[in-house]
């Protein structure tokens, strides 16, 4: 593993104890280029999370506040009148950053909500008929409230499909406990964090994932579980984006393992947080029933070298 990736995991789990695993997923989705979405009630250290990457990475960062009143010209921007010219002139809306902060996304309109869709997949924005780019390295985490809470409106398949990941915080130990006590929020203590590695950092990572093997036999092993999550009844199975992101998923926990190919044990570690929230059900399952679904579909299917 490379001195810049180690300092900054190590830097990350000394300032995020108990968090080991999201800090990885995130850093992968961040890498990648990729969106990530956090489910969890308030409190639980979301927004703490993608504060200290935005510091630590130096990217641009933005964070939207989703309520129940934001409009899409909120999120996108709008095309201004100007007088002088007669013409309109585009103003940007906060969407147009590296690195974002879509905070309680679920509370957001449904129509809102939808406003991020080409963001999220295309990395462009379509206002008034006219097409923005956004930055070249653009990542969405969303956080948002597990599903049944108040004032929440349950996010589309459409954009479920667009997070790389679905993970959740969880509760610290009782030692992460005693020591966040302690010292207090990290939240505050944020804006003190030095850069810890540059941008330009990222893409060269991003190549290094891009490099992994997958040997056909893995391929073999992915297809077979895409197929298998097509024959639960009354759920919709996973989509052919679903397959390039586990395989993408794959390669990237191959990496952190400081391996140049990827096993079956990488793509069993890293299913259900690509998996778990695409797999469509017409009832509404929590994060950890999801969690359950995916690994009973692991143990379905058999890694069989050919």
């Amino acid at each position: 593993m490379n001195s810049d990736l180690t300092h900054f995991l190590n830097s990350a789990d000394q300032f995020l104890p108990g968090n080991s695993l999201q800090i990885r997923l995130t850093l992968l989705a961040l890498v990648l280029n990729r969106n990530i979405l956090i489910e969890d009630v308030p409190g639980m250290g979301k927004t703490t999370l993608v504060k200290f990457f935005a510091k630590a990475s130096g990217l641009d960062f933005k964070r939207i506040q989703f309520t129940s009143d934001l409009l899409p010209s909120d999120v996108l921007g709008i095309s201004l009148f100007n007088k002088e010219t007669e013409k309109f002139i585009f103003r940007p809306g906060p969407v147009f950053a590296e690195l974002i902060l879509a905070d309680e996304l679920n509370r957001a309109s449904p129509k809102t909500q939808s406003a991020l869709l080409q963001a999220m997949e295309e990395k462009l924005v379509t206002v008034d008929g006219e097409t923005f780019n956004l930055p070249a390295r653009f990542c969405l985490i969303a956080t948002q409230n597990p599903r049944g809470q108040f004032g929440t409106y349950p996010l589309p398949e459409s954009q479920l499909d667009r997070f790389l990941f679905k993970i959740s915080m969880g509760h610290l130990n009782r030692e992460e406990e005693i020591s966040l006590l302690s010292s207090g929020s990290r939240l505050t203590q944020v804006d003190q964090l030095p850069v810890i590695f540059e941008k330009s950092v990222l893409d060269t990572w991003q190549n290094q994932i891009n490099k992994i093997e997958a040997s056909p036999v893995l391929l073999s092993y992915i297809a077979d579980l895409l197929a298998e999550t097509r024959k639960l009844e009354e759920q919709a199975g996973l989509s052919p984006r679903a397959g390039l992101d586990l395989l993408s998923a794959t390669k990237g926990w191959a990496w952190l393992n400081n391996r140049t190919f990827s096993i079956p044990d990488d793509v069993q570690y890293v299913f259900p947080f690509v998996a778990g929230h695409r797999i469509f059900s017409h009832q509404s399952l929590s994060s950890s029933q999801e969690n359950s679904r995916c690994h009973e579909i692991l143990k379905k299917v058999n890694f069989i070298k050919k």
